[in-house]
């Protein structure tokens, strides 16, 4: 290669073009990070110009240039008579910006300056028409296909931008350095100083701005050089580079280059695939993302952000595969990804995309659902899809409930995609998945079964331990499920919001004279599945802490009916219509546990587990201040235990509680951990079972207190203690 540094006279001040290959990625510089800085050092520049006093013969002092950076150029062939053509390898953000610069100036000064400085802009950014054959040939520098259109109204001043270009970026950073130089030559004001601003102005941006150029001979590999390069300015996508080396490849495969492009690529130049989307804990582009799930598919393995063209440029050459097939199968794939959003809700896809990328925050199983949607019901008919499908939700939704670590999802989806793809057709996906889940028995993977799935939807504080999207999804589901081919609509919708029944704050309403411990049973009891509703936030916001029937709220002076009236009259959900009719007078703590255990058979008939599936429920922890304490103290009493003496490592903690001068002790974790002088275990963290009981491990060093773990808040990281006396 032969590198050289010209100033942008000597750049565009020939009949030239440097044409960007449709290739490469659209015109992506913005003001904040490149068109501010740049004309900053122009300004500087053009006012050190203003400042030489008389020509450098002499002795006045030189204008010191400013270096632009480099471009990398590629001479093509063409016949005899044509204007020489370069291909832009590297640098075409640079490139363009400075012709939309030069361009921008010119307007100015043609019509506030002077005609020879507006004629030398002028001939840097067109040719003379009399010697081109094509339109296009007019602009020495020629964008990539999507910012065509775009360029060609700017750099023209007698052509009119029409509003639905006005968001482009290539119009937009016309438009600025437009107003720059206006403002900065002072138009509005003295007339022959503006023009003598300006003047200096075209100076310096024909000859006191540097740029290396860096011409390929026949032999350079483009390719290398431009992944070699390409740090420089704006950084550049995975898939900026997977575009320029399949282009690259087409070209060198003489392959119709338009055809490819428009068939297959445009669309991923638009700004729906560039746009960041969140994946995990960082937002990336959405191109990017689908190819991480794309290569995950292809690959059977999981694929590092950082690695996507390097993985992808690898799997290109081991497949030897062809660049047309390559291209139409990501085109195809694209597809298939980006109508993932419009499935119909009440399909099996749309409805798994909906509770399991969305509500349960679950995208890591996206390249389960590309392999699924890419077969024709020819391969692999729906209800093995859906049943495949219906699998993975179950397995997710169980485990969510359950509190199970959502970590490794990425690595059970990658083992799940082999299995499939060992099973080698995918006729049987449904059955394959149904075995892969079922066989699981690890704790990261395993399926919770009904007894433990059951338990925990209707006994443990949901409200408290789910995000709002989770739980309301769950609500939806079973309000979904109740709805028949008969109902008005058959999906609920979706933008309600979670109520408890019987409020937070029920002492203002429903409070009855209870007891301490009676109060913390129904305070958590309150959080649970049974005692929540989905209703507007319109209704929510006007009926929150009040009394369930119209008799208390006419007795207690409020100006309302009290839930169940407002509820019925106002709601249309089946949720509400059974609540309400079942309950026409009271609604009490009885009432809460028998409508959870209702539901959470629904709920497990919903999210099914295949039966003959070996059992894994831990053994059941009693309900902290469970009924039967309440109803049965004596009993209660005569099975609680009290050692003078402790050994093992939680002895600090029976120490702190045989210490307690009341009936109850509240703790955090961390405390706990400043106590014991050493790290909770993580399932401290992950099950209530951890805390509640008598045997073993810090159970048995409570119990030996004469202690019990009333209540576990594993959100908040609280553990509310009672004394075993107290409760008889």
């Amino acid at each position: 290669m032969k590198a050289q540094t010209y100033s942008p006279g000597g750049i565009f001040g020939s009949h030239i073009r440097y044409v960007v290959p449709l290739f490469q990625r659209p015109y992506v510089w913005n003001r904040e990070d490149q068109w501010e800085p740049l004309w900053e050092d122009v300004r500087s520049v053009a006012e050190a110009a203003l400042d030489v006093s008389a020509p450098q013969a002499f002795g006045a002092p030189p204008v010191a240039p400013h270096f632009l950076g480099a471009i990398v150029l590629e001479q093509q062939a063409g016949p005899i008579g044509y204007i020489a053509v370069r291909h832009v390898i590297d640098g075409q953000q640079r490139l363009t910006t400075l012709q939309i610069l030069i361009d921008a100036v010119q307007e100015v000064i043609e019509t506030y300056g002077r005609p020879i400085d507006a004629q030398a802009l002028r001939s840097m950014v067109l040719n003379d028409r009399a010697v081109t054959q094509m339109p296009e040939e007019v602009f020495k520098v020629w964008p990539t296909t999507r910012d065509q259109e775009a360029f060609r109204l700017v750099m023209d001043n007698d052509l009119q931008v029409p509003d639905e270009l006005s968001g482009n970026s290539i119009v937009k950073a016309h438009a600025f350095f437009r107003s720059q130089a206006s403002h900065w030559a002072g138009v509005t004001a003295d007339p022959a100083q503006a023009a003598g601003n300006l003047a200096a102005l075209a100076q310096v941006l024909t000859h006191h701005l540097q740029i290396v150029v860096i011409d390929l001979e026949p032999g350079d590999n483009a390719q290398v050089i431009f992944e070699t390069l390409n740090h420089r300015g704006t950084p550049l996508l995975a898939a900026d580079l997977i575009k320029n080396l399949l282009f690259q490849i087409a070209t060198a495969q003489r392959a119709d280059l338009d055809k490819l492009y428009t068939t297959y690529w445009a669309p991923f130049d638009t700004d729906y695939w560039r746009e960041p989307i969140a994946q995990g804990r960082l937002y990336r582009p959405r191109v990017d993302v689908f190819l991480n799930y794309w290569l995950t598919v292809k690959l059977l393995r999981e694929v590092a952000t950082d690695r996507i063209f390097i993985e992808f440029r690898d799997h290109l050459r081991s497949t030897q595969q062809p660049v047309e097939e390559a291209i139409a199968e990501l085109a195809a794939a694209a597809r298939i990804y980006e109508g993932l959003e419009r499935l119909p809700a009440s399909s099996v896809p749309g409805r798994f995309y909906y509770r399991v990328t969305k509500a349960l925050d679950s995208a890591a199983v996206t390249p389960f659902l590309l392999w699924l949607m890419s077969w024709q019901s020819k391969d692999l008919s729906l209800p093995e899809r859906d049943r495949a499908l219906q699998v993975v939700e179950s397995w997710l939704v169980r485990r969510a409930v359950c509190r199970l670590s959502s970590q490794g999802v990425n690595r059970t989806v990658v083992d799940l995609l082999r299995a499939l793809s060992s099973a080698g057709s995918p006729a049987e996906a449904g059955a394959v998945t149904e075995q892969f889940f079922g066989g699981q028995a690890s704790e990261t993977r395993l399926w919770p079964d009904d007894e433990w799935f059951v338990r925990a939807t209707s006994q443990e504080p949901l409200y408290k331990l789910l995000t709002r999207p989770r739980l309301r999804m769950i609500l939806e589901a079973l309000e979904d499920d109740a709805r028949s081919s008969m109902s008005e609509d058959q999906r609920c919708p979706r933008n309600l919001t979670v109520e408890h029944i019987m409020p937070q704050q029920w002492k203002d309403h429903w409070d009855s004279g209870l007891g301490l411990l009676e109060a913390a049973q129904r305070d958590r009891l309150v959080q649970t599945l049974g005692n929540l509703t989905l209703i507007t936030l319109k209704l929510n916001s006007s009926i929150s802490n009040g009394p369930w029937s119209a008799q208390v709220a006419h007795a207690r002076g409020l100006k309302h009916d009290g839930k169940r009236a407002a509820i019925l009259k106002h709601s249309v959900l089946k949720l509400n219509a059974d609540l309400a009719v079942e309950h026409p007078d009271t609604w009490e703590d009885g009432d809460i546990r028998a409508r959870g255990a209702a539901m959470a058979d629904r709920a497990a008939a919903i999210w099914a587990r295949p039966k003959g599936l070996p059992a894994n429920a831990p053994d059941a922890a009693p309900i902290p201040a469970s009924a039967a304490v309440l109803a049965e103290p004596a009993k209660a009493m005569s099975s609680a235990r009290f050692a003078p003496q402790h050994s093992g490592k939680y002895r600090p903690l029976w120490t702190w509680l045989r210490g307690q001068k009341t009936d109850q002790a509240s703790a955090s974790f961390e405390e706990i951990e400043d106590v014991l002088n050493f790290k909770l275990p993580p399932s401290a963290r992950e099950y209530t079972a951890f805390w509640y009981g008598t045997a073993g491990g810090i159970r048995g060093a409570i119990a030996d207190a004469g202690w019990r773990a009333m209540e576990v808040n594993l959100v908040a990281e609280q553990v509310e203690f009672v004394r075993v006396e107290h409760l008889g």
